[in-house]
C-alpha cells in the first residue's frame, strides 16, 4: 500500500478524549475514528490487524475441528422470551419492532439462536458432538462507553458454540477450545492469565475469564505466585483465618456518640477498623431486607451476596426497612435481633471480640463474639479480596493484579436447549436435552490489548503475527534514482510475498520516520541518496533498534531471513 494514495493519516497529538496510552495510538495511527458514541470505524489499517487476528482465530478454530457458521444480527424477541433473558437482560439490549410491529432486538449474544439451531439440525444422538463459530458483530446498549476500543457498542466477537450429547462430552470439548483460545492469545503477543469467573447472565457452570496484563484495565485480579491460583475479584476467595475467639470478655455496651461511620467509630475508640464489625443492608426481590456484616476494614462483594444469599439483584434498603426489624443507622448490629436474614462474612466469625452497633443512638457494643452473642443465617464469603489475603488453595499472600477482559468460555448446560426444545434421541430412543458450551473474544478489544502490552514513548510495537505490514519502505528524497530503486524494491518485496507500506509521500526524512515509529511495522527499509552511493539500503528492526545496511541486491533475501527468525 502506498502513503500517498491511502485513506487516513497520522495525528502529532492524540484527541482530549483519549485518556489511554493505546486508545491514544489507535487514533494517532490512524487505525479508527470514533462516528459516535461506543461506535468506531476501523481504517485501512486497523481493518488489515483485525483481519490478521481472524486468520488466527479461523486457523486455531479449524485445527480442533470447528465449522464456521453465522446467525442474523437481529433476533426475534421470542426466542430470548423464551429463556427468560428477553426481561432479563435489561437495558443493555436494544429492542424494536419491525413495520409488522414484530419484537426484535439486536443481539448482544448468539445462545437463543444457536439452541434454536438445533433444535431444528439435531434429530439423533449421532449428529453429536459439533462444534460451530463465528466472527460476527453485536450489540450492546452500554450505559458508558470507555477506553476506544475497550468498551464499545456494537463490537465484534469470536463465539463459539459446542452441542454435546451429555456433560462428559462437554468437559472434553471445553478443554480443547480453552487450549485454542490460549494459543490465540500466544500468537497475538498478548501476556494474559485464566481466572475464575461469575457467569453473570449467561449461567453454566466454570466460567473462566481470560484476562490481558495491563495497569489501565477495568479488572481486579487476585493471582497467588505461589500456586498460580487466580481469579476475578469479583468472585476470589480467601483462606480463612485460624480461630482465636476463646477467653473474650463478656459484651459490654459503651458510649460513643456522634459516630455513626466506621471510621469515627475506630478514631473514637483508638481502635483500628479491623477491629469494629460493619452492618450493611440491602434489599432483595426474594428476601425482602438482607442484614449484611463484615468485618470495618472490609467491603462487601454484591456479586458474591447475591450467590450466597440465593437472590436475583440487590439494592439499598430503605430506613424504614431498617428501623422495621428494630435495627438503628449508624449503630446497628444483629445482636438481639430476630426474624431477619443475616448473612456475615467470614471475616467476623472466630476473630476475638468486635465492636458492634446497640441498636441504640449513641452506643455501641465491645467485644462481640459470634456464636455466643449472635449468629447468622449464613456465613460466607461476602467481602472483597484484598493484596495480602490468604490463597484459598495453598495458604500464601495474593497479590492484586490489574486486567482486561479479552476472553470468556462456559459451560451452559441445558439452561438454553431446555427452554426452546432442542432435544435428540439417545440410543435407547429417549428425548434428552442437547449439553452446549459457549465460548468468546472480543476482537477489537483484543487489537486494543496487543497495543496497550506492545508500544514505547515513540508508538505502536507491533508483534509480527498481527503487523499491519510486514515492511515499512521509505523513501528518502525526490530523485529519480530513488524513486526508481523504491518503486522497484517495492514491486520485487510484493512479489516475494512481503506485504509492504510504502512511504512515498512528499515529506520530510523527520517526518517519515516519526510515522515510521508512530505505525510501528516491524522492520523498516529505507532508501536514500546516501547509501545508494554505496549501492546499500538501510534496515532497521522496531522492537529492538538495530539497524543494518544491505546490499541493494540481497534486499529480499536479507528480509526473508529476518522473518524466517521470527
Amino acid at each position: 500500500m502506498r502513503m500517498s494514495s491511502g485513506f487516513g493519516r497520522t495525528l502529532r497529538e492524540a484527541p482530549s478524549e483519549a485518556e489511554l496510552a493505546a486508545h491514544q495510538l489507535i487514533l494517532r495511527a490512524g487505525l479508527a475514528r470514533q462516528l459516535l458514541a461506543g461506535g468506531m470505524a476501523l481504517l485501512p489499517l486497523g481493518m488489515r490487524v483485525f483481519r490478521r487476528i481472524e486468520a488466527i482465530m479461523h486457523a486455531e478454530l479449524a485445527a480442533i475441528g470447528a465449522g464456521e457458521f453465522r446467525t442474523p444480527v437481529v433476533h426475534a424477541a421470542s426466542l430470548w422470551e423464551q429463556t427468560g433473558r428477553y426481561a432479563q437482560y435489561g437495558e443493555a439490549m436494544l429492542r424494536f419492532n419491525n413495520r409488522n410491529q414484530q419484537a426484535l432486538l439486536f443481539a448482544p449474544t448468539h445462545e437463543e439462536a444457536v439452541a434454536e439451531l438445533a433444535r431444528r439440525e439435531v434429530d439423533s444422538y449421532r449428529q453429536l458432538p459439533s462444534l460451530l463459530y463465528q466472527i460476527h458483530t453485536k450489540y450492546r446498549d452500554e450505559l458508558r462507553v470507555r477506553g476506544g476500543l475497550l468498551r464499545l457498542r456494537e463490537f465484534t466477537m469470536l463465539d463459539a458454540y459446542s452441542l454435546d450429547a451429555d456433560w462428559a462430552g462437554l468437559d472434553g470439548v471445553y478443554d480443547r477450545v480453552a487450549l485454542a483460545f490460549e494459543t490465540i492469545f500466544e500468537r497475538c503477543g498478548v501476556r494474559f492469565t485464566a481466572v475464575e469467573a461469575d457467569g453473570g447472565e449467561m449461567g453454566g457452570r466454570e466460567p473462566r475469564e481470560y484476562m490481558a496484563f495491563s495497569s489501565s484495565g477495568e479488572d481486579s485480579l487476585a493471582v497467588c505466585a505461589s500456586c498460580n491460583y487466580a481469579a476475578n475479584s469479583e468472585v476470589a476467595v480467601r483462606g480463612q483465618a485460624a480461630d482465636n475467639a476463646e477467653d473474650v470478655p463478656a459484651m459490654s455496651e459503651i458510649a460513643t456518640p456522634a459516630c455513626t461511620t466506621i471510621a469515627e467509630l475506630a478514631a473514637f475508640l483508638q481502635v483500628s477498623e479491623a477491629q469494629t464489625a460493619k452492618a450493611v443492608f440491602f434489599n432483595s426481590p426474594e428476601k425482602g431486607l438482607i442484614f449484611v456484616v463484615v468485618r470495618g476494614d472490609r467491603e462487601v462483594n454484591e456479586i458474591k451476596l447475591r450467590a450466597s444469599a440465593g437472590v436475583s439483584a440487590l439494592e439499598p434498603a430503605t430506613l424504614e426497612q431498617i428501623s422495621a426489624v428494630g435495627a438503628v443507622a449508624g449503630y446497628a448490629s444483629p445482636v438481639g435481633l430476630s426474624n431477619v436474614t443475616v448473612i456475615a462474612d467470614h471475616s467476623v466469625v472466630g476473630v476475638g471480640g468486635l465492636v458492634a452497633g446497640a441498636n441504640r443512638i449513641g452506643y455501641h457494643l465491645q467485644n462481640v463474639v459470634y456464636g455466643r452473642d449472635w449468629q447468622a443465617t449464613v456465613v460466607a464469603d461476602i467481602a472483597n479480596v484484598e493484596a495480602g489475603d490468604a490463597c484459598p488453595v495453598c495458604g500464601a499472600a495474593l497479590s492484586l493484579e490489574r486486567g482486561i477482559e479479552i476472553g470468556h468460555i462456559f459451560k451452559l448446560g441445558t439452561r438454553y436447549t431446555e427452554a426452546l426444545g432442542a432435544t435428540y434421541l439417545d440410543p435407547q430412543g429417549q428425548a434428552q436435552p442437547i449439553v452446549m458450551g459457549s465460548y468468546g473474544i472480543g476482537l477489537e478489544r483484543l487489537l486494543q490489548v496487543i497495543i496497550e502490552q506492545h508500544h514505547d514513548e515513540k508508538g505502536i510495537v507491533w508483534p509480527a503475527s498481527v503487523a499491519p505490514f510486514d515492511l515499512h519502505l521509505v523513501q528518502l528524497g525526490a530523485s529519480a534514482t530513488v524513486g526508481e530503486t523504491a518503486n522497484r524494491l517495492y514491486q520485487q518485496l510484493s512479489e516475494a510475498g512481503l506485504s509492504v507500506l510504502y512511504d512515498d509521500r512528499n515529506e520530510s526524512a523527520g517526518v517519515k520516520f516519526n510515522d515510521a515509529d508512530l505505525l510501528g511495522m516491524p522492520l523498516r527499509l529505507t532508501v536514500g541518496e546516501r547509501g545508494l552511493k554505496q549501492q546499500v539500503v538501510e534496515l532497521r528492526q522496531r522492537a529492538t533498534g538495530v539497524v543494518e545496511t544491505i546490499a541493494l541486491d540481497q534486499v529480499v533475501k536479507s528480509i526473508k531471513n529476518i522473518e524466517h527468525r521470527a
